[in-house]
């Protein structure tokens, strides 16, 4: 029995009737399988597959209704096609079967040309059946695929939005936190490394940011160059969002802590966050993009690139918010001076270290 070759069980009590279908259906190369009763069927398909089945009705055992019973209520086994094979005088036993989901009937004595024809239109149908459920299958796994490609660039509200075909995504946060952090040094060494080794390092880097984002429950917005974005309290509100996204600041700098440069230097990093309202929405046709605007993102990139290695600034806004915190402690800095904004007093976080 080659590959390719439809295999067909025959069951049928009557020995001559076995040895006539097979003798037929092996002139026609197919592949034969012969079984007794109908639960000599049964244990016979629960192990292997089969293209077509020619069923008897009278059968010890096991009858051919118990048989169709048990493939019709088994959602694994009921696309299996099958033919009863009854006397003519029989009919009323065959129409049961129809009923109950055979998909012909042949009637004894054989008539071979009859046969043929029906074996051939029942394993068309079961070939288009398998081409079907195939395509069915290959649609599902791209949509899996495409899924989980949307996702990891949208949140996973937006992209359930935007699945459903809505326009035009845009939300107002009336308070949210916003963080930038920042590679000191990145563009000097961009300048020496090689570049499959430079994005090597820095992939592996914003690889663990991403993580360290997932598992705080905050939501990754962009890499920027070598500037890595994070809000908190959106799209989905957290009341928390402030002190989410500290604790998340002063972990990264924990985490820095044991990494260095390709250089071999130690990595450092500016950090800043600002808390206030924001616009967030989607924008792109082609490739979509999640992102943030307002003057609170533009503060929060201020407080980093205004910040020192290795230190976290904040605004007074967040200041406001984290205050009274037992995990932080904030120390005051006076007139740091920031493009368009003047100058402000901002805050330095620092975690307790029994926290």
């Amino acid at each position: 029995m080659t590959a390719t070759q439809p295999r067909i069980l025959v069951v049928d009590d009557s020995e001559d009737n076995r040895y006539l279908l097979q003798r037929q259906l092996l002139r026609r190369n197919y592949g034969v399988v012969l079984a007794e009763n109908g639960q000599q069927a049964l244990d016979y398909v629960q192990s292997h597959t089969i293209d077509l089945m020619l069923l008897d009705i009278m059968m010890p055992v096991m009858n051919g209704f118990e048989v169709l019973q048990n493939l019709k209520q088994n959602e694994q086994l009921r696309h299996i096609p099958v033919i009863i094979v009854s006397a003519a005088d029989d009919m009323e036993n065959v129409v049961k079967g129809i009923q109950m989901g055979a998909e012909d009937y042949l009637a004894k004595p054989f008539n071979t040309t009859l046969l043929r024809a029906r074996i051939e239109a029942s394993l068309e149908k079961k070939r288009l059946h398998d081409q079907e459920q195939a395509y069915l299958q290959a649609i599902a796994l791209e949509q899996a695929q495409s899924n989980r490609l949307l996702r990891n660039i949208l949140p996973q509200t937006i992209a359930d939005q935007l699945k459903d075909q809505q326009a035009n995504i845009a939300e107002y946060f009336s308070s949210v936190s916003v963080l930038f952090a920042d590679i000191v040094g990145f563009t000097e060494l961009s300048g020496h490394i090689n570049a499959q080794e430079l994005v090597a390092w820095l992939n592996s880097l914003f690889s663990l940011f991403d993580q360290m984002t997932l598992d705080a429950g905050l939501e990754k917005i962009k890499t920027i160059g070598d500037a890595y974005m994070v809000a908190a309290g959106l799209p989905i509100a957290q009341p928390d969002h402030a002190e989410r996204l500290a604790l998340f600041a002063t972990s990264v700098l924990a985490a820095i802590e044991q990494i260095t440069m390709p250089n071999g230097q130690p990595l450092q990093m500016r950090i800043g966050i600002h808390s206030g309202p924001v616009v967030a929405g989607v924008i792109g046709t082609i490739k979509f993009s999640y992102d943030l605007w307002g003057d609170t993102v533009n503060i929060a990139s201020r407080m980093e690139s205004s910040a020192h290695p290795n230190t976290i600034q904040v605004s007074a806004e967040t200041y406001a918010l984290l205050q009274d915190h037992e995990h932080f402690s904030l120390q005051p800095r006076h007139g740091v001076e920031m493009k368009h904004l003047g100058t402000r007093t901002t805050y330095i976080l620092n975690r307790h270290r029994h926290h």
